[in-house]
């Protein structure tokens, strides 16, 4: 493999936890108007670190879960302002603040990362970032799946400088980076569907869902069409994807990811949130709506938005609300229950 990145020891540091039950959480950065990415790919980043973050784990009781039919609250100071259509992707709650990839169906599918705050005001964070799927490192840095760049970048929030952490597979270029999870061994999971194949040129021969360990690139499936939203449950022993039309439960035994069952038939699957319990929040786009449903299935509740839906992620003091992306919106939903961040 001839990828772009850094050393392993350097990745290592850089991918590290980003658990289902042990989230990290820095200190948010600085409000910066219109940050602008630097066109240079950054090579020394991870030397600019924060200080270490504060630690937050899912709490022993982590509340109920919803059921029956509810409806999501859209936030209105967030809605989009471009006047051209398009998406918000990839939310991921640091600090005190959800960040979102923004982008149109223009040529090349023009992004930025936006800034939710918790008094609903939004800023541009980083402009011209080309994302997709948002995460988060331990050290407050974001990750990012770039169709721009078919890569995994990362980007320090505070400067807007980026680096690429890998971005071929078999001397390829993916098709388009979507959505991405990481393990508390630092293992990075992510999809590669084609919808945003278009951005740069090349591509892969097939829609994927791979791992990264920092050095290698291997195929975890390549089955899935379009394989899109991708969640670890809260014990690590299961990693999920959506896609086709379909979810899909993958067991995990010492680090390997086993064969992959279907465990629920979906309508348009898109972006997954998982709450402290292990339930999935799954996103059908053209239905508007989130399913919330059991590890193994079985759905619990249904959470309604007015408009096609994206990707979902928790946040909020105790990580209650949950926040859904979208058409151009951002919705929450006041919880009983603790979630994961992205």
């Amino acid at each position: 493999m001839k990828s772009h990145f850094y050393s392993r020891s350097a990745l290592i540091t850089c991918i590290l936890l980003a658990t289902a039950c042990a989230e990290k959480v820095p200190t948010p950065p600085p409000e910066v108007e219109n940050a602008s990415t630097p066109e240079t790919v950054v090579e020394n980043a991870a030397e600019k670190r924060f200080a270490p973050p504060a630690a937050w784990t899912c709490p022993v009781q982590p509340g109920t879960a919803p059921s029956g039919e509810l409806t999501a609250e859209r936030i209105t100071t967030a809605n989009s302002t471009r006047p051209e259509a398009g998406l918000f992707e990839g939310p991921v709650w640091i600090g005190d603040t959800l960040y979102f990839s923004d982008f149109t169906f223009a040529e090349g599918f023009p992004s930025r990362i936006q800034a939710l705050k918790s008094d609903g005001t939004v800023i541009t964070a980083i402009d011209n970032s080309g994302s997709n799927g948002l995460a988060m490192d331990d050290a407050g840095f974001l990750l990012a799946a770039t169709h721009d760049r078919k890569a995994i970048s990362r980007y320090n929030p505070h400067t807007g400088e980026r680096e690429i952490l890998v971005n071929e597979y078999e001397g390829n270029p993916f098709n388009s980076p979507n959505d991405m999870t990481l393990s508390r061994s630092g293992i990075l999971y992510f999809t590669d569907p084609s919808y945003q194949r278009a951005a740069a040129p090349g591509g892969q021969d097939k829609t994927r869902v791979y791992q990264f360990d920092g050095e290698t690139v291997s195929v975890i499936d390549d089955t899935l069409e379009n394989p899109n939203g991708v969640s670890l449950s809260p014990d690590q022993t299961t990693l999920y994807v959506a896609g086709g039309s379909v979810v899909r439960a993958y067991p995990i035994e010492n680090g390997t990811v086993g064969t992959g069952r279907d465990i629920l038939s979906v309508n348009t699957p898109d972006g997954m949130a998982v709450d402290c319990a292990g339930n999935l929040y799954v996103t059908e786009h053209n239905l508007q709506h989130v399913r919330v449903v059991s590890p193994t299935g079985d759905e619990i509740a249904k959470i309604k938005v007015d408009a096609n839906i994206t990707n979902a992620a928790f946040g909020g003091p105790e990580r209650k609300t949950l926040f859904i992306t979208g058409a151009g919106a951002v919705w929450k939903l006041e919880l009983d229950i603790a979630g994961l961040p992205y």
